[in-house]
């Protein structure tokens, strides 16, 4: 393994700046997957410290995304889930403010693991922007006003869903970041956020891929970086000009990105950390394991450790220094398709099987609480107000202390 000094920090952001109490975008405000909340519930059950909760009208693994105060979520019903439907709820209450239903204009089929409302939306505050693993791309207010739509399915007749395309909606100033990496038309778009239209599109390698873009703002520049399956790449959000590439062997294409102290630590059959290229100047390799197993969860830094929950259901804490294993902990649950995040310098990890484990973080982890739902979770949650937003197959769940406020 190659060793190396951290650089000055650098950090990254989804949107402009927002209150604390938002989490606009798939693992939040930063795509940090980290809370800045003091205190949230370690332990609840169906009946225990479960603020509301409400049914959804369908399916669906996006991760509900929370701007104003409003809970946006997205989910498919209908024949051969056809049905797409778009939904805002108050944070506080549950009650739902609107929904409005489109049908789907491409194809549906993929993988019964997934569905077609896969795909985490983004809000500014002012607009909820959708995704539809079926290309539909929307636009509404905050009011349910319809902005604008486009068919991307129409638009590019080739592309193909194969087992179900998931990347998540980016955004920085007024530019919507789309990655569409498939096996027929593969491309990542940067949009006018006002009108919906193409600012620019770039080809990207045709392999089915689930990443999702990552911004990041430096002192000194702002890119966004796309992993594929074959290469890490960045370019400059205003105008798609390549900025640099990083190849690398057999990267992962479910799991996002980690980007801090101005490295990438990318996921894949050897987890590779490397410095970014800047100008003429390559990008850096720093270290690489092969030993770290990849599953289907992003990465997270916190403290000084990069956490990464392995396909045998094991959290690894990583040195991210030299990438070398400080610590390991084995996690209750099968299977894992929600991230984990952090709050209050406790982990939540969430399985397949609705059983949440909270780890206590710090020199050596400690399993804290279990707490079972009894119900099919896959998605992230959304941690806003001391509580975590979860959504499973059948509700959307508002987890904290009835009587915070």
């Amino acid at each position: 393994m190659k060793r190396f000094t951290l650089s000055l920090f650098g950090f990254i952001a989804l949107v402009a700046p927002l209150p604390a109490e938002d989490w606009p975008a798939f693992r939040g405000p930063r795509a940090e997957a980290i809370s800045d909340a003091k205190e949230l519930p370690t332990k609840w059950s169906k009946t225990e410290n479960i603020r509301w909760k409400t049914e959804l009208p369908g399916r669906g693994i996006s991760s509900p995304v929370i701007a104003g105060g409003r809970v946006y979520l997205t989910a498919v019903s209908g024949f051969e889930q056809s049905r797409l439907h778009v939904l805002a709820f108050d944070a506080d209450s549950g009650k739902k403010l609107w929904e409005r239903q489109i049908w789907a204009t491409h194809y549906t089929n993929c993988h019964p693991a997934s569905n077609m409302a896969a795909n985490t939306g983004v809000a500014d505050g002012a607009n909820f922007y959708a995704l539809f693993g079926t290309g539909d791309l929307i636009a509404f207010d905050k009011d349910g006003n319809l902005q604008w739509y486009r068919s991307l399915g129409k638009d590019y007749p080739a592309i193909t869903n194969q087992v179900g395309m998931a990347s998540s909606l980016a955004l920085w100033k007024n530019i919507l970041f789309v990655p569409l990496e498939n096996a027929g038309d593969s491309f990542v778009a940067g949009l006018d956020t006002k009108k919906g239209e193409n600012l620019w599109k770039v080809a990207r390698p045709k392999n089915v891929n689930w990443v999702t873009p990552l911004v990041v703002n430096t002192p000194d520049h702002v890119e966004v970086v796309f992993q594929s399956n074959e290469d890490v790449s960045s370019y400059d959000p205003q105008t798609g000009k390549l900025l640099w590439k990083h190849e690398m062997p057999n990267p992962n294409p479910i799991p996002s990105l980690l980007y801090t102290h101005g490295t990438v630590f990318a996921p894949g059959k050897e987890y590779t950390a490397f410095r970014p290229g800047q100008g003429s100047k390559a990008t850096e390799e720093l270290w690489t394991n092969n030993k770290i197993q990849s599953g289907f969860t992003s990465p997270l830094y916190y403290k000084e450790r990069i956490y990464y929950l392995g396909g045998s259901s094991v959290l690894n804490a990583i040195n991210p220094k030299d990438g070398t294993s400080l610590e390991q902990l084995r996690i209750q649950g099968k299977k894992f398709w929600a991230s984990p995040v952090v709050g209050a310098g406790k982990m939540y990890l969430i399985s397949e099987e609705g059983v949440t484990t909270v780890v206590e973080l710090g020199e050596q982890m400690k399993i804290v609480a279990t707490n079972e739902l009894e119900d099919t979770i896959m998605a992230t949650p959304a941690l806003v107000n001391g509580a975590f937003y979860i959504r499973s197959d059948k509700y959307l769940y508002c987890i904290g202390e009835k009587n915070r406020k």
